[in-house]
């Protein structure tokens, strides 16, 4: 019997358990570390008042204000901040179109060593100071140049293993996570509203400048300069699984033959293989020259590896930090309405095998459930316990 009469179709819904590990496991431990460092160093929410960025150029929350005036304050915040990622995005999406790869990826680099050194050395000296760790001046700045440096090169130059790059990406992501922690209140629970609007907006709009970096990079064969999160990619000796899934946005229309045929093809050239090595461990410089199917979202790229922008890994923690200051038992609801929320675009990935943006999901349900959890949980919690109630 011919062999393509004999292979059922695949879906990723048989390896959702697989591919839902490889992303929430970093996603937890970026979180789980904003929240210990929340915990270790501001655990007052009122003391975020201090730190000040582009997000909080239009409005300064004081206690003293009322809550019209800090509503209307974080809307501007908002604002200011979404247009100018707006504003940035499209200027990477010219740049893009001029074909200043370079420029980019040195401007991603040198953007990748200011976190690591500055924020990094800002969150090192708070913990040194916290534990009275015994450490002179000279050896911290050669131990953080070093961290920095091979951060960049790991991140970057696609020398190093897998797992190294993955870590830096998400020490990365702890480190710009935990000062936007420091964002007056009213403001960040907005913030996160309105990036979550527009990550939506960005990448399914026609006009979207995610889109449409997408769409140029896929019309060029090329790849898009980003901080992106690649999980490994599922290669099974299953021979459902044996080839290495990629889910891109077509140009033309490809015969369900001739996806047999490759699908065969592949098959062959994997068992020539299956006794030299094992399951590879693949980073996304590695693979062909095929650009990446998302840029802020979640997606898969050409090694078939399920990704996630970094961005997203950002946000989540600043969600789960922000309720870290309120309590644990907010938090685990937060989480857990993350992760929700990352399972169903994961869900939804399936089903339209194209990019889609990560944060509306989350975001919304995570914000939900803080609410929730601080007006109608606790207060139940509270009274069950005042009164001896176990449940």
């Amino acid at each position: 019997m011919d062999r393509n009469q004999q292979r059922p179709r695949s879906s990723i819904l048989d390896s959702l358990g697989e591919e839902l590990i490889g992303i929430l496991t970093p996603v937890s431990i970026c979180m789980f570390t904003v929240v210990l460092l929340v915990c270790l160093l501001n655990s007052d929410p009122s003391s975020s008042s201090s730190f000040s960025s582009i997000a909080t150029a239009a409005y300064s929350e004081t206690d003293s204000d009322s809550p019209w005036d800090k509503l209307l304050g974080a809307f501007l915040n908002s604002l200011v901040f979404v247009a100018a990622i707006t504003v940035a995005t499209f200027l990477l999406v010219l740049l893009f179109y001029l074909r200043c790869v370079t420029f980019l990826k040195l401007y991603m680099g040198f953007s990748a060593l200011v976190v690591l050194a500055n924020l990094g050395g800002e969150i090192s000296i708070l913990l040194i100071d916290r534990f009275r760790f015994p450490i002179d001046s000279l050896t911290f700045s050669i131990l953080l140049f070093n961290f920095s440096v091979v951060g960049v090169f790991a991140v970057f130059m696609s020398r190093f293993s897998i797992l190294i790059t993955q870590g830096y990406l998400v020490v990365i992501g702890v480190l710009v996570a935990y000062f936007f922690t420091m964002l007056p209140e009213w403001t960040t629970w907005v913030l996160l509203v309105a990036l979550a609007l527009y990550d939506l907006a960005a990448v399914l709009l026609p006009v979207g400048p995610l889109r449409l970096l997408v769409e140029m990079a896929i019309s060029r064969d090329e790849d898009i300069p980003a901080l992106v999160y690649e999980a490994r990619p599922v290669i099974r000796d299953d021979s459902r699984l044996v080839q290495r899934r990629v889910w891109r946005e077509q140009r033309s229309n490809v015969n369900d033959d001739d996806v047999e045929n490759n699908v065969v093809r592949a098959e062959e050239e994997e068992e020539q293989r299956s006794e030299e090595i094992s399951v590879p461990l693949i980073d996304s410089s590695s693979s062909s020259s095929r650009p990446e199917t998302f840029l802020e979202g979640i997606g898969l790229g050409a090694s078939g590896a399920i990704k996630l922008g970094l961005g997203d890994f950002i946000f989540y923690s600043v969600l789960v930090g922000r309720a870290a200051m309120y309590d644990l038992m907010t938090v685990y609801a937060c989480y857990l309405a993350i992760i929700a929320g990352l399972g169903v675009t994961l869900m939804l990935l399936s089903v339209y095998q194209k990019a889609l943006p990560a944060l509306p999901v989350s975001i919304m349900l995570g914000v939900v459930f803080y609410f929730l959890a601080r007006l109608f949980l606790e207060v139940f919690v509270v009274q069950c316990s005042s009164n001896l109630v176990m449940f």
